[in-house]
């Protein structure tokens, strides 16, 4: 069952609040629809539901609230609005990744697939899809998890009637089976046809909570509505009549003065009363579509029995929008991820391409250093290709999802935990470590081919050199990541990478320029007696090539940047974690 009790949007300035005291209830077994036109704050409902929207109230998914449901993709799917997702990844891929989030095993994802109609489709991309094949992959990612209950906003907007018929279909079979449905939507007809319950808003109210057959026999049939002071024997006069005639009248008293007269017209209804001296004070043609205020019954939502020694009732409790916990399986969901678009393997091939004609033109000249030459890293620019290719894969890691998101819309924006950044990490170094290898591969083998082995030897430090090297590269990745998790952008975390030799090299050379009065020479010999105990097989050089790396101006900015844009994503997770 799912109790919405109290639902309060939030006011902003005088305005009164979208949604206003919104209870109901959902039944396991049954499909609820939640009815009103546009504006009427079914979506704000919904949003206040799932925590995704600060305001007041609380809702209970089977006695408990969402917040202290450990896994809650598994208790409840949803589907709002499109399905989140970069457009170049497949439907697949797109399950598979959304298995790994939700700690489900990925053979869940064809299982799905098969059921909701897309195994042909399996290979398409998000960005091809059509309105009702994208309705398809939306209810498929609900159901991933296997949820008791299913909310949706307005499932069938923008489909064809086939699509509709099949995703009710869908629904009833859902519910069937014991769970909990509850959609929105703003077509009477089709709460009608489709739900158990019916519950209707109108300017973020309820206004009707109505089971599904008196909410058809109400809204969706032409009737007469009736107004009047003797509407008892006015009732009674009209079937007497309509008996009399044979014809078929149907007179629901609605309560009060209320009449609503099926079959009939005003022109029958006035004449009847005028013969026999009845008063009337209203008599207009109605429909099921002239809104909430022509439902039969009115049903106040539900309240709290307690009440507090004021005599108000009490303040329903704030609803805060609360990150989720992330992928229940970083790691796998991050290579996921990452294999799942061609972003990666473009900017590889882009980088080996740029890498290897660099090469060649500054071999061509014949005044670069070895060094500078294997790298494809010329004087004049701040990185070689590699470092920036690098440094892009890294903040697509993190920039790229929120541009494009890829959790679905129960879990909220991408959460700033420490086991998905360690994840990203990971997966980060190891492709600028092998983008780092595959660069270097290719600029020797193709130096062989055009100018000889002359070219292609090592220089004789080549640990330090590859130390650097690998340093540079993976420093390049990592700082790409954070700075993107911390600025959610793309564009932010290209820009720390390049700000580390443009910017930070500068300031630290300037800093340090001038005499020094101590110098740092005989680190390594001092280390190792520090440790008291012989580095096992050569290890000291490691270590000084290492140190080298670090007091070198881009290696000592690099690392530099990566401590202070560590501290800042900490920070930020921290102050996440406070609210």
């Amino acid at each position: 069952m799912i109790q919405a009790i109290g639902l309060t949007s939030t006011t902003h300035k005088d305005l009164p609040p979208a949604v206003d005291d919104v209870s109901f209830e959902a039944h396991p077994g049954r499909v609820t629809a939640l009815l009103g036109a546009a504006g009427a704050g079914k979506t704000t409902v919904l949003r206040l539901m799932l925590e995704l929207q600060p305001g007041r109230g609380i809702t209970y998914f089977r006695g408990r609230p969402l917040h202290r449901i450990a896994h809650p993709s598994r208790e409840v799917g949803v589907l709002l609005g499109d399905v989140p997702g970069h457009p170049a990844r497949t439907v697949r891929g797109q399950l598979r990744m959304l298995c790994a989030a939700a700690g489900v095993a990925g053979r869940r994802a064809d299982e799905v697939l098969e059921l909701v109609g897309l195994a042909g489709l399996r290979d398409e991309r998000l960005g091809t899809l059509s309105r009702g094949m994208d309705r398809r992959l939306g209810i498929a990612c609900a159901l991933l998890a296997d949820p008791h209950g299913l909310v949706l906003d307005d499932p069938v907007g923008g489909i064809s009637a086939r699509e509709g018929r099949w995703l009710h279909g869908v629904l009833r079979a859902h519910a069937d089976r014991g769970g909990t449905v509850l959609f929105a939507t703003g077509d009477p007809r089709e709460a009608a046809r489709t739900a158990d319950h019916v519950i209707t808003l109108d300017r973020g109210q309820v206004v009707a909570d109505q089971t599904g057959v008196d909410f058809a026999r109400t809204r969706l049939r032409p009737r007469v509505a009736v107004n009047s002071p003797h509407a008892t024997r006015l009732g009674a006069l009209l079937a007497k009549e309509a008996g009399m005639t044979r014809r078929s009248v149907e007179v629901v008293h609605e309560g009060g003065n209320r009449l609503s007269v099926y079959g009939s017209t005003c022109a029958d209804i006035g004449d009847t009363a005028f013969r026999h001296g009845v008063l009337i004070h209203q008599l207009a043609d109605e429909t099921g579509d002239m809104g909430p205020t022509a439902s039969a019954e009115t049903i106040p939502a539900p309240r709290s029995e307690e009440w507090e020694p004021d005599g108000l009732p009490p303040v329903p409790p704030p609803i805060s929008v609360r990150p989720s916990a992330g992928p229940l399986r970083p790691l796998r969901y991050e290579l996921r991820r990452a294999a799942g678009i061609g972003t990666g393997y473009v900017t590889a091939a882009a980088v080996l391409v740029s890498s290897a004609l660099i090469c060649l033109l500054l071999a061509r000249g014949g005044h670069t250093p070895q060094d500078r030459l294997l790298a494809a890293w010329p004087l004049q620019f701040p990185l070689p290709p590699a470092a920036l290719g690098a440094g892009l894969l890294g903040a697509v890691a993190f920039g790229d999802e929120f541009r494009h998101p890829a959790l679905a819309a129960d879990r909220g924006t991408v959460p700033r935990r420490l086991g998905l950044l360690a994840a990203k990490l990971l997966v980060a170094g190891a492709t600028a470590l092998m983008l780092a290898f595959l660069a270097v591969g290719c600029d020797i083998e193709l130096l062989y081919l055009v100018h000889g082995p002359e070219l292609t030897e090592l220089p004789a430090d080549w640990l330090s050199l590859a130390t650097s090297w690998i340093g540079l590269i993976v420093g390049c990745a990592w700082a790409g990541v954070l700075a993107a998790g911390i600025f959610r952008s793309t564009t932010a975390g290209l820009a720390a990478v390049l700000a580390v030799p443009v910017v930070v090299v500068p300031l630290l050379q300037k800093a340090l320029e001038g005499p020094s009065v101590r110098a740092a020479a005989g680190f390594t010999v001092r280390m190792r007696e520090l440790m008291l105990l012989q580095w096992p097989f050569g290890g000291e050089r490691y270590v000084a090539a290492m140190a080298r790396v670090i007091t070198q101006p881009v290696g000592g900015a690099l690392a530099l940047s990566l401590a202070v844009l560590l501290c800042a994503y900490l920070f930020t997770t921290l102050r996440s974690r406070v609210r």
